[in-house]
């Protein structure tokens, strides 16, 4: 099965599929990140937070796949937002990695309230970045609109994408307005709800019509709307299940259906990015 590329606004493409390793444990993260491009997933997501990026460049190193082959994102630490500290890190991941150069490298959390709300500094480390080579796109993970919009004022640089909580009870559709508005591709963390759909009823009835799981049909439903995805599972079985989502589409009414469960902020199962600040 091919997972389609999406063209991003600088001149690269991205697999709208992809393999999230959040949480998955560090000894356990170079088998499971084998398992996963076994599978056929060739669009790997981790970040410093997790502590697992050694574990993802000991599975590429042992995969024998071309470097061309692969998709790698990782994220800045809330740690690291000073410049100097971002610069250092971003080294550091590259040699975590064992890579020269990853595929797209994001700042995690806008921290508005941390810093001085000084986000701005931090995206232009991540300029310098992409100018000295060391990641072929920068982009951006729960930014709100008005980071957006602040980031692109301040700078002229506009992120590729911008990683967000999406799923079928958080829509977060002011934010995926403000990415479209910006040229902007929305990436979906969290998108079957930490497992929420399964006890659904409008999406069990439509997976059991269409012969699929909910699971499923939830990522289908993020792939017929333009989301990029990357699902977590250390099961095998559920790799496959998540990967084989491009041989079926949903109907226009099962869109619709699935759209209408959207409870809007309430709906919210991560932290807001307005008011969130850990810093680990």
């Amino acid at each position: 099965m091919t997972v389609p590329t999406i063209p991003l606004h600088d001149g690269t493409s991205i697999p709208q599929l992809g393999f999230g390793v959040y949480q998955v444990p560090p000894p356990e993260t170079a088998a499971t990140v084998a398992q996963a491009l076994e599978v056929g997933y060739r669009h790997i997501d981790t970040a410093q937070m997790y502590g697992n990026e050694a574990g993802v460049g000991e599975a590429i190193r042992q995969s024998g796949l071309d470097r061309d082959d692969l998709y790698v994102t990782t994220k800045l630490n809330n740690t690291f937002h000073l410049p100097d500290d971002a610069r250092r890190e971003i080294d550091a991941s590259l040699d975590r990695l064992g890579l020269e150069q990853v595929d797209l490298f994001l700042i995690h959390w806008p921290l508005p309230t941390r810093y001085d709300g000084d986000f701005v500094q931090t995206w232009r480390a991540l300029i310098e970045a992409q100018e000295a080579g060391k990641t072929r796109s920068i982009g951006v993970s729960n930014f709100q609109p008005a980071h957006l919009d602040r980031i692109v004022e301040e700078t002229g640089v506009v992120p590729v994408v911008n990683q967000v909580e999406v799923h079928p009870f958080f829509a977060n559709e002011d934010v995926r307005a403000a990415n479209k508005k910006h040229g902007v591709l929305t990436e979906a963390w969290s998108p079957i709800a930490q497992g929420k759909v399964v006890d659904d009823d409008t999406i069990g009835e439509i997976a059991s019509l269409v012969g699929r799981t909910p699971a499923q049909v939830t990522l289908r439903w993020h792939v017929q709307r333009g989301d990029i995805v990357f699902p977590k599972s250390m099961s095998a079985e559920r790799m496959r299940q998540n990967f084989e989502i491009f041989d079926f589409e949903l109907e226009p009414a099962h869109m619709s259906a699935i759209d209408e469960l959207d409870n809007g902020e309430s709906g919210r199962m991560g932290p807001n990015p307005d008011t969130f600040d850990w810093i680990p």
